[in-house]
């Protein structure tokens, strides 16, 4: 079937059908017609002519660095939504933690004929930077807010400072587990905010201990292990994702400890593994679809935008802390 046919039965003319797949504008009636027709018919238009005609694929990328995280699962449901209501649809590449893949990814996605690249969660390096500044189609970076790059990111300095201020008030012996402050939000400004809040308490920075895993639980095990045989009488600990939290709560019940009674546990993401957990956790509440949602957004009206130097829009999301039993 042609879009000829499918006007020739709507009783419309070519250009409305074309108008109708390409998203301009069309009045109710016509509309209703081409829509009944094409659903009739199970009619779609042909995706390599499509993409000649309008210079658009009407697809996008997306760059993880792990398909296993919370996190990523909850902006992508976002990301899904939203392109879903735009009648987009994507192509995901998971990284596994290797910077160099992002550059391959963005330069072998910009090939492919993608519109647009959402990548998540990244480092920034020279190299990134440079191929980022070099790319011929719009990017959103999400979870970090790096200059000139469109970016959605989350208040990760102040959520950690409340979260530490709740900390401070029930305990005096304190621990943070971080992350590779290469990481510029859950690594650099996550530790910042704990900091914050015990200069504002009054209290020496000297005094916090510092701990660091990476992203999993089994990290948050392995380093609340370390840190009790290093600091056997510490009463507080704070982390920077709940998958680290978590499994800080394992190894301190395994060695012993209860959770709140002897020590108090907080984390970060306020994922379902929270809820169900022995105690429930005290975590903050990031707004990780909402993040996916406004990345599409923003990366639409650049697809759609005849300015092609891809103006910069930055967007800082709020945060909710969630207390419960942990601490």
């Amino acid at each position: 079937m042609t879009i000829k046919e499918v006007a020739e039965q709507a009783g419309v003319s070519t250009a409305a059908v074309s108008r109708y797949f390409n998203g301009g504008s069309l009045s109710d009636d016509k509309r209703k017609k081409i829509r009944e027709v094409v659903e009739k018919n199970n009619y779609s238009p042909n995706a390599l002519a499509q993409t000649m005609r309008t210079g658009k694929s009407g697809q996008i990328g997306v760059i993880v660095p792990y398909i296993h995280s919370d996190s990523m699962s909850q902006i992508m449901e976002g990301i899904a939504e939203g392109l879903k209501e735009n009648d987009y649809s994507f192509i995901l590449a998971c990284t596994d933690g290797e910077k160099e893949k992002e550059v391959m990814f963005i330069k072998s996605m910009q090939k492919g004929g993608m519109d647009g690249i959402i990548l998540m969660g990244t480092v920034m390096t020279p190299h990134l930077k440079d191929t980022i500044s070099n790319s011929r189609i719009p990017i959103v970076v999400t979870g970090q807010s790096f200059n000139g790059v469109s970016s959605v990111y989350h208040d990760d300095v102040h959520c950690m400072k409340d979260i530490t201020r709740i900390m401070l008030k029930k305990r005096k012996k304190i621990a943070y587990v971080g992350v590779d402050e290469e990481d510029a939000a859950v690594g650099r400004a996550r530790r910042k905010g704990v900091e914050m809040a015990f200069i504002e308490a009054g209290i020496d920075t000297g005094n916090l201990i510092i701990g660091k895993s990476d992203f999993t639980m089994k990290g948050g095990y392995n380093e609340t292990l370390r840190l009790l045989k290093e600091y056997p009488d510490f009463d507080g600990l704070i982390c920077a994702t709940d998958r680290i939290a978590h499994g800080a709560i394992l190894a301190l019940r395994e060695s012993g400890k209860k959770v709140p009674k002897d020590v108090s546990v907080t984390g970060v993401g306020n994922s379902w593994a929270d809820i169900v957990s022995q105690p429930q956790l005290t975590t903050v509440k990031l707004y990780f679809e909402e993040c996916g949602r406004v990345a599409v957004r923003i990366l639409m009206q650049t697809i759609k935008s005849e300015d092609n130097d891809f103006p910069v829009r930055n967007v800082k999301l709020g945060y909710q802390i969630v207390e419960r039993g942990s601490i």
